[in-house]
């Protein structure tokens, strides 16, 4: 699979003769604790440092929940990673932060960019710049257990293909003990894991709206197309018939992983974690259709920038770097060892990915797929989880609770786009 690595820089696209040559430098690249993704740079850099004996990288990782904070912190003091991982919806935040610099266009051609990646990567534009690269891009499919389904008289190669379908194998697969309380769960679920973002970008539409106005500014997901998209998945851990509970071993995927959870939805970056699973056998398909067979999807991914403090031989060395965590080469080897999708159609989509049995439903996904804009990730993530909880823990109805959510979301875009 390993390619001479000095071709990278040509099939990336990048222009060799901008990037000089550093010698015996060093630079820092940060990102996130994910063990898998960690394993990938790791070897990533092996790679990379193997082709550059004067470049040395040093990878730096933090916490999940403390990342950004070290990043704000660093760049204050006036130090901070040459090479710094980030998610899309934290771009803005980033940007205003002045935590990272514009890709030269030189370097990384706009159209370039445009004609190999998949068109989600133009959540990392602003007014005709680039800020960054994704090495893997990252959609939503439905995990489920199949012993769990044969157990329960489902046929373990029929996962369901409907929202209907869901809801009849949740029922069918969930269990409880004699006091009836629910000792494993029909589908995990949590707003703080993927589900924001089936019901954001999934279920609302699958209802029939939409969760923004085209331009971002004003939330629309406080109608009745929402109120029913909220409705039918609140109903999945409310009432005596519920076949799930929000927070079931704390975390969606702790449940899936542990046998206790018939279904979950997750993304690509879940299948290096599930792939170590010995206890069961387990599927993946594409989220369900709605019942006139229309599918919703959402995709995402991480980027890869250039720290705002990188000049001089230091922001040579990032940019050979940057290029190479976005080469074809890379993309493989994080398909590999994380199971994140490729972001370049060339090595995406090949006949092989297609048809695997795991990666395919991903890959469809991405074809009817949504890409959040952001203005604060955590924010409105956060918005969603108070949702979910007033509904689960206070007994607040869908319809409070949504017109609640909506408000707070609405001020959050409001507060960004004053200050534009």
């Amino acid at each position: 699979m390993r390619r001479a690595l000095a071709l990278t820089a040509l099939s990336a696209g990048v222009s060799l003769a901008a990037l000089g040559s550093a010698q015996a430098v060093e630079i820092e690249y940060w990102q996130y604790v994910f063990d898998t993704r960690v394993q990938a740079m790791d070897q990533l850099i092996a790679n990379f440092e193997e082709a550059n004996p004067d470049i040395t990288v040093n990878h730096q990782t933090f916490p999940y929940a403390d990342y950004q904070t070290r990043v704000v912190a660093a760049n204050v003091a006036g130090q901070g990673p040459d090479v710094v991982q980030l998610f899309y919806g934290w771009l803005d935040n980033f940007i205003a932060g002045g935590l990272i610099q514009p890709l030269d266009p030189a370097v990384f051609p706009a159209e370039e960019i445009e004609a190999d990646f998949f068109p989600i990567v133009s959540a990392m534009e602003r007014d005709g710049q680039y800020w960054g690269l994704p090495t893997a891009v990252r959609s939503l499919a439905l995990f489920y257990n199949k012993d769990i389904f044969e157990a329960a008289g489902l046929d373990p190669e029929n996962p369901p293909q409907t929202l209907d379908e869901l809801v009849e194998a949740a029922e069918a697969t969930v269990e409880r003990d004699g006091g009836g309380n629910i000792t494993s769960v029909g589908i995990a679920m949590g707003m703080a894991g993927q589900d924001h973002q089936w019901w954001r970008e999934g279920l609302i539409r699958q209802f029939g709206g939409q969760p923004y106005s085209d331009d971002g500014r004003t939330v629309t997901y406080n109608d009745e197309a929402g109120l029913a998209a909220t409705t039918w998945q609140a109903e999945l851990y409310l009432g005596d018939d519920a076949v799930t509970q929000v927070g079931f071993m704390d975390e969606p995927q702790a449940a899936f992983r542990a046998g206790r959870a018939a279904m979950t939805i997750d993304g690509t970056f879940r299948l290096g974690a599930f792939g170590s699973i010995e206890d069961f056998e387990w599927g993946v398909t594409e989220l369900p259709a709605n019942e006139e067979g229309m599918r919703s999807n959402y995709a995402s991914y991480f980027a890869n920038a250039i720290g705002a403090r990188a000049e001089g031989e230091e922001l040579e060395a990032a940019q050979k770097f940057l290029d190479y965590i976005s080469s074809p080469e890379a993309m493989e080897i994080w398909l590999e060892v994380v199971g994140e999708l490729p972001a370049r159609h060339e090595v995406a989509l090949t006949e092989e990915n297609l048809a695997d049995p795991v990666y395919g439903p991903f890959l469809a996904g991405l074809e009817y797929a949504h890409t959040t804009i952001f203005v604060d990730e955590a924010a409105q993530r956060q918005v969603a989880i108070d949702m979910e909880s007033r509904m689960s823990l206070q007994g607040q109805s869908p319809a409070d609770s949504l017109a609640a959510a909506a408000e707070e979301e609405q001020a959050i875009l409001d507060a960004f786009f004053a200050n534009q």
